[in-house]
């Protein structure tokens, strides 16, 4: 990070006030009868209704609309294990993402805490303010069971988005990559660079997408993942190969697939030059990926490649996937973010590429157009149709999967509906990332 962007930066969030996001009221609250509603001694009767039926909450609070963004600052991408309070700008920035793009109200929360039974014991505790949980930046292997326990504990939906945002947005890429390279998802040798909790999480959802476990090699710090390793955890035991492969490089010869979500500059040209046909690069280590842009596409004229990175053509960015996750949960009010809503959510993001862009959009982006190909595979970030496309795609997942509570009954109606929820985009048309782009979710 140069220190121009440094200094730019810490300037953005220290003034004119300190931080990124603020209180404000929903109701009036200009005459003393407003505040003997909003509080004493208005505020009973709602209060009582709840007693009553607890679901009421929904109706008479702001929980219908209100996400907590929870992490322990454990494993803040780009910056690793800074602690709870470090983290808080991360949070805020989660929270602001939340609103700018699917009206969803939001509190960051930072639980100094890394024992997993007490932050499993004082998230579900505070569970009962909010609609939906955001779990985030929580490091590997405890995330998993976080998450898990949570899941099975809470009665709203709980995500690990470091897990499954990366999952959906790489899999909505990987199935218009799949297209534009011409090549069926059932046949295609993956290779998986990392096995923490984004890579386990992006192989799960790939299977259920199509890609057959057979044809998966993943690797980590120590090579390829074997059945005959003894020092691996049973996630990473779920895609252990009997193939006699030990090195990355042995992995990558002849495969189609590469999905990268370790460290910078471990894939050399020479295994780039070894892999299949038309093959497809995901190289998602922040800041800087498996494979720097320019050697990859200096090396191979045939593939399609993808970063986390906003300086460069197609990043995978989580902001395309979890708004409107939360958004469709908590309006079906579901009681959980199953696999049915992931896959959804996966192909509505993939189809909305392959739609002509809007003119407001290209100049926004200040280009000429946007057309579905190797180097636009995903929809941009301030597309404002993606609200209206993947968040009725998933409340109808939801419903059709059964957790939906509230199925809806429009979902046209509902689409139009969502387009109110949020301001002009026009007013927020930036660039999230810096250059260096510190995170794929706009961190």
């Amino acid at each position: 990070m140069s220190k121009d962007i440094k200094e730019e930066a810490l300037r953005y969030h220290r003034y004119p006030m300190p931080g990124k996001i603020e209180t404000v009221a929903t109701k009036s609250t200009s005459s003393p009868d407003d505040l003997s509603l909003a509080y004493s001694p208005g505020v009973a009767y709602p209060c009582k209704e709840i007693e009553k039926n607890a679901d009421d909450a929904y109706l008479y609070t702001n929980k219908a609309n209100l996400v907590a963004v929870i992490s322990n600052g454990t494993a803040v991408l780009g910056l690793g294990n800074i602690g709870a309070a470090a983290s808080k700008p991360v949070m805020e920035g989660k929270a602001l993402l939340f609103k700018i793009f699917a009206g969803l109200d939001c509190y960051d929360i930072e639980i100094d805490e890394h024992d997993t039974d007490r932050f499993v014991a004082a998230v579900k505790a505070m569970s009962t303010t909010f609609g939906g949980i955001n779990l985030e930046d929580i490091k590997a292997p405890e995330c998993f069971e976080i998450e898990d326990r949570l899941k099975k504990e809470c009665d709203i939906p709980v995500m690990h988005d470091d897990q499954h945002g990366t999952a959906i947005v790489s899999g909505a890429a990987l199935l218009n990559a799949l297209e534009i390279q011409g090549k069926n998802i059932a046949d295609v040798r993956l290779v998986v660079n990392g096995a923490g909790a984004a890579a386990i999480s992006c192989t799960r959802l790939y299977t259920k997408l199509g890609v057959r476990k057979e044809n998966i090699i993943m690797c980590d710090s120590k090579g390829v993942i074997t059945v005959d390793r003894k020092d691996i955890n049973e996630q990473k035991r779920a895609f252990a190969t009997s193939l006699p492969l030990h090195s990355l490089a042995d992995a990558l010869k002849g495969a189609d697939v590469f999905l990268g979500l370790s460290v910078a500059d471990v894939v050399t040209p020479e295994m780039l030059t070894s892999m299949a046909p038309r093959p497809i690069v995901f190289a998602l280590a922040n800041p800087n990926p498996e494979i720097a842009f320019e050697k990859a596409m200096a090396t191979r004229q045939d593939l399609i490649f993808a970063t986390g990175r906003s300086d460069y053509p197609n990043q995978i960015n989580n902001v395309l996937g979890f708004p409107y996750i939360f958004r469709a949960a908590l309006d079906c009010r579901a009681s959980e973010i199953n696999e049915e809503m992931k896959v959804a959510a996966a192909r509505a993001i993939a189809s909305l590429a392959k739609e002509p862009a809007p003119r407001s959009l290209c100049m926004a982006y200040k280009v000429d157009s946007l057309q579905f190909g190797r180097d636009y595979i995903l929809p941009k970030p301030f597309d404002k149709r993606l609200l209206k496309t993947v968040a009725p795609a998933i409340a109808k997942a939801a419903a059709e999967s059964g957790v939906a509570r509230h199925p809806i009954s429009d979902y046209k109606a509902y689409a139009e509906h969502l387009t109110t929820l949020i301001e002009d985009n026009d007013a927020y048309i930036v660039n999230l990332l810096d250059p260096n782009g510190l995170h794929c979710d706009c961190k």
